[in-house]
């Protein structure tokens, strides 16, 4: 416990100081040391309580925080419910009744807020517990600045136009990925995320009975694994919301297996896949694959990149009450 200790801190003060012009900038890592000192601790309570309640929990809050930064930024849009002027995120085609962990945030807010009432916005929260999430996944730490303010409003379409789909080539999914900051080795680090969490029968049923209209499975996709995912499967509507891991090596821990499993073709997502289609992105798989000590560094780097898109601070937005909904004054 003492060695992973000092390894969680020789990570913290190697991340500061790549990305000390990010802590000085319009974020702070020691933003609510003063007004909420508490505030890692009970972020941390939380996300271990719910991950105790539900294995899952992990690869929902990574992808929630993921999800919330790719559409204009990371400003807790993603957490809003509906609203008469507005429709939000939550029933957007990439998070309709597949977007977990709301309540999950929620809790944690009504902690932080009963401890430290109107000073930390959801967005922070957010990115605090998807950190937690890998960690307590045996995945690496890294360093989140603070003083994200929280978006007024949400937009269902923004979400279905800027996130990525298990459907893209993996051109348009580059594409979503540079137009937020991120280049082709973000693209292949942070699909890493893939090696937590479960996806949907319906996003890769086609590449296990009629791929492309061929009327057969996906060439690429390991036959053993074509046999068992029918099994799973089955060419049923039914069986569209059935659920596989999108790493049946190590379903719950957060390591390189992911990689290991592109390059013998048993990768789940056609979107994942692909990424051994490009010399490029297939070099950097193959690298990962590899050296795992590695790959947490650089998974380390890119989620800190991930959480400055966008964001919003100073007097821009507002700390919401509640995360699900804006906070309106008379």
């Amino acid at each position: 416990m003492a060695s992973k200790t000092l390894s969680y801190l020789g990570i913290f003060f190697c991340m500061m100081f790549l990305f000390e012009p990010l802590a000085n900038g319009q974020l702070d890592y020691n933003f609510y040391d003063d007004l909420c000192p508490n505030l890692p601790m009970m972020v941390r309570w939380g996300v271990w309580a719910a991950l105790r309640n539900d294995t899952r929990m992990a690869a929902s809050l990574l992808r929630l925080h993921f999800h919330d930064c790719f559409v204009n930024g990371c400003d807790g849009s993603v957490l809003l419910d509906d609203t008469p002027n507005f429709k939000g995120e939550k029933n957007a085609l990439p998070n309709r009744n597949s977007a977990r962990g709301f309540e999950v945030i929620e809790s944690i807010k009504a902690d932080v807020e009963r401890a430290c009432p109107s000073i930390v916005s959801c967005a922070d929260i957010l990115a605090l517990a998807a950190r937690e999430a890998v960690i307590l996944s045996e995945g690496p730490f890294w360093p989140v600045s603070l003083g994200r303010r929280d978006a007024l409003t949400a937009s269902t379409k923004a979400a279905n136009e800027q996130l990525p789909t298990p459907f893209e080539s993996l051109d348009n999914i580059v594409a979503k990925f540079a137009s937020n900051g991120l280049d082709l080795r973000g693209v292949v680090v942070l699909s890493g995320a893939h090696t937590l969490g479960y996806a949907q029968c319906f996003t890769f049923k086609r590449r296990l009975f009629d791929f492309k209209g061929s009327g057969k499975p996906d060439p690429l996709l390991d036959a053993s694994m074509v046999a068992s995912l029918q099994a799973t499967c089955p060419n049923v509507d039914e069986s569209n919301s059935k659920l596989a891991p999108l790493d049946v090596q190590t379903v719950y821990k957060f390591d390189n297996a992911y990689y290991k499993n592109l390059m013998t073709n048993t990768g789940l997502l056609e979107s994942d896949q692909a990424l051994m289609g490009n010399p490029k992105t297939a070099e950097m798989v193959n690298f990962y694959s590899t050296y795992p000590y590695l790959y947490s560094r650089d998974f380390a780097a890119s989620m800190v990149k991930l959480g400055n898109i966008g964001v919003l601070t100073g007097q821009d937005g507002q700390i919401r009450k509640k995360c699900g909904s804006v906070n309106y004054y008379y």
